[in-house]
């Protein structure tokens, strides 16, 4: 696991990283797991690169993709003493040079190491992500490191390159390119731009209105070379030189291409930043919303440049933090539940933008936006906030009061005017243009319950009543429609629509008894938390929630024969906030009720989230682990080991896909059929909802980083 010997030593080694090889060449070493999917550039919607985990084995000549599934072109070569070597994503074709040997992959919550054995020389791949959620320039800024080092060469000469193309555009063959090097500290800049572009557009789910950015900068022992061309003759002048022609002129379907010649070396290494810059990222009711960064960093070059500069203090950042994410999660529950948020973190933060007015810079007007990754690109929307939110409750609180905030000033302009709260403030990413027409797709009790609870959970962790107070008449209207609409619910969706619509959900009727408590305890306004500890009543000690014996929670509450089946249930995560904030809507023996039951549900590869499906979501999981108490935590452990079988299986290669298959479907490929393969994932990838792995960590206290 990652060592906290290296920050001691980091200084010294700065900023090279050189890990310990496997004794067998041949076969490489997986640390801690090897994934789905590997984050290469995960920073926000549309910087999102990420290596498929079945492809890892052979990464001289692997490929990269967008989130999405389209392959994205990023090579990396290096020529040892004149012998050149593919390190990542290049040509098979590419004449005269050897494929290195891969020993080493690693990820930790920031970084995706993969360690090459190249002739004489190591070679070690670092994308770094940084992760640094409370300083918001550092996170905002749309860029990825991607550093090699070299170690072991006897001093031969070293010479490293890497190249990207217009597949990070969005566009092939409508793509324009331009080169700087006009910068102090010898800045190389590609930016990469499509034609015509409309502002805010998309191609599957690509943005197309701003402008790639392909960086370097020489080393004190480096030299840096460019050019612009075909792939071929590029890679081939690199392979045969050791360095780049100069010729920068960029034309459609080229590559562009960076070199650093380190002469001859032991060890050493080079830095490149690949991103996506769009002055205009947000467009909120109207009008602009940029990057924080770029109140001091207004253009693509500045920003390239400091964000180059600012490698030192980010990986120190990231040092500690990896090591603490590890330690702590190992120390909460486990090896299992440590492999499962490091490769948590950087996708549920790469799914925001942490925004400011584009017009005036004004830095005290934050606004953080958040897309719904692969299911329907929505905007904020609330039953993506809310499983999420345990991450930024554990690392940065702040984050669900500037997600709420684009919320709650769109509803004080009194556009909005349902007596409910609404889903989503836009249908599409990233467009936050709101629902004037009241349009949108409904869940009555479940997002009101939702912007409560979570400026519930935002005052637990800082304290800052004042903020809530000053929405109090929006909170107070929600919590009204739960009083009226919480336990006489007619048919309407909940946060897993696509099980579709329900009248009387036992899963939504918690959610709404919970919450009026949160908000009577916010507001110290007694009659709202006495009505939802009634509804907690009706649904557990009287029974209208139970199954017949009182062993579990069944799908919908009612005694008439509609609502009466006794072997229908839900997994009923909506009682997790009960536990985290203490609230005691139901009483604990509730929760030691779920622990029984829930393993009496284990299928094949896990627990199906109720009993119309056969598939199971890891977040929502994690969340019943954190409200499944035990002596032995033995149903928590049941839900973390099943997610954990699940990301190591071998059969997905999705960026982090949160909902699989747990049990047999009609026809299934496990039963030679052509249906669901058991183990294998359902539908989504890349979800920022994964933030809610972090519900047992988030047992343990808010803001821990």
């Amino acid at each position: 696991m990652f060592a906290w010997h290296l920050i001691s030593n980091f200084i010294q080694t700065l900023p090279l990283y050189i890990f310990t090889l496997s004794s067998n060449v041949n076969a490489a070493t997986y640390k801690p797991v090897l994934p789905p999917s590997y984050p290469l550039a995960v920073r926000n919607p549309y910087l999102s690169a990420w290596m498929p985990g079945n492809q890892v084995a052979n990464l001289p000549t692997a490929t990269p993709q967008f989130w999405a599934g389209q392959n994205l072109s990023w090579s990396v070569l290096a020529r040892v003493g004149g012998t050149t070597y593919k390190l990542f994503g290049a040509p098979a074709s590419l004449t005269g040079s050897l494929e290195a040997t891969l020993t080493t992959a690693e990820y930790t919550s920031t970084h995706s190491y993969f360690t090459l054995a190249a002739g004489a020389a190591t070679f070690t791949l670092d994308f770094f992500s940084p992760v640094s959620p409370k300083n918001y320039l550092r996170q905002s800024l749309p860029f990825s490191y991607l550093t090699v080092s070299v170690s072991g060469a006897a001093s031969h000469d070293i010479q490293i390159y890497s190249d990207i193309d217009e597949s990070w555009t969005g566009q092939t063959g409508n793509t324009v390119g331009s080169y700087n090097s006009s910068f102090e500290n010898g800045l190389s800049l590609f930016e990469l731009f499509v034609k015509g572009a409309y502002l805010y557009s998309e191609i599957k789910d690509q943005a197309l209105w701003g402008e790639t950015v392909f960086a370097s900068k020489p080393t004190s022992t480096s030299k840096l070379s460019s050019q612009a061309g075909t792939a071929a003759s590029v890679r081939a002048q690199f392979a045969a030189n050791g360095n780049l022609t100069g010729s920068t002129t960029f034309a459609e379907g080229n590559v562009v291409g960076l070199a650093h010649d380190l002469g001859s070396t032991s060890n050493s290494s080079v830095t490149f930043a690949v991103g996506y810059v769009r002055e205009a990222a947000i467009n909120y009711l109207g009008s602009a919303r940029t990057g924080y960064y770029r109140a001091s960093y207004p253009d693509a070059g500045t920003a390239v440049s400091h964000f180059l500069d600012d490698y030192a203090s980010a990986y120190t950042e990231s040092l500690v933090s990896d090591a603490a994410l590890e330690q702590k999660a190992v120390a909460t529950a486990g090896s299992n539940y440590s492999d499962i948020l490091l490769l948590t973190t950087r996708q549920a933060y790469g799914g925001a933008d942490v925004t400011i007015p584009n017009d005036t810079l004004n830095t005290s007007d934050i606004m953080i936006f958040l897309k719904e990754i692969s299911s329907d690109g929505n905007v904020n929307t609330l039953d993506v906030i809310f499983p999420a939110f345990p991450i930024w409750y554990v690392m940065s609180p702040e984050y669900i009061k500037y997600q709420l905030e684009p919320i709650l000033q769109y509803f004080e302009t009194g556009r909005w005017t349902q007596p409910f709260c609404i889903h989503d403030i836009g249908t599409h990413y990233p467009n936050a243009t709101g629902h004037d027409n009241q349009i949108e797709e409904d869940m009555p009790v479940e997002e009101s319950g939702n912007i409560i609870l979570l400026a519930y959970a935002y005052v637990q962790a800082t304290e800052d009543l004042a903020w809530a107070q000053k929405y109090q008449s929006l909170f107070t209207k929600y919590a009204n429609y739960l009083v009226t609409g919480g336990l006489d619910e007619p048919v309407q969706l909940a946060t897993n629509d696509c099980c579709g619509p329900l009248a009387n959900q036992t899963n939504l009727a918690i959610k709404a008894a919970i919450a009026l408590n949160a908000y009577g305890k916010l507001f110290n306004a007694t009659s709202y938390s006495e009505t939802g500890l009634s509804f907690a009543n009706e649904l557990y000690n009287e029974g209208l929630g139970l199954d017949s014996a009182r062993t579990h929670f069944k799908l919908q509450y009612g005694t008439n024969v509609t609502y009466g089946n006794d072997s229908d249930y839900a997994v009923v995560f909506n009682v997790y906030p009960d536990i985290l904030f203490s609230l005691q809507t139901f009483p604990s023996s509730t929760y030691s009720m779920l622990a029984s039951y829930y393993p009496t549900e284990q299928g094949r590869a896990g627990v199906p989230l109720d009993s119309r499906v056969d598939w199971s979501s890891t977040f929502w999981t994690n969340w019943a682990a954190a409200a499944s108490p035990g002596t032995e935590d033995s149903t928590r452990d049941l839900f973390i080991n099943d997610v954990w079988k699940y990301m190591t299986d071998g059969l997905n290669t999705p960026p982090f896909s949160d909902r699989w298959f747990a049990i047999q479907g009609s026809g299934g490929l496990n039963n030679g059929g052509s249906g669901d393969l058991i183990g294998g994932f359902d539908a989504w990838r890349n979800r920022p909802v994964v933030g809610g792995h972090f519900a047992v960590l988030a047992l343990e206290g808010a803001d821990q980083f």
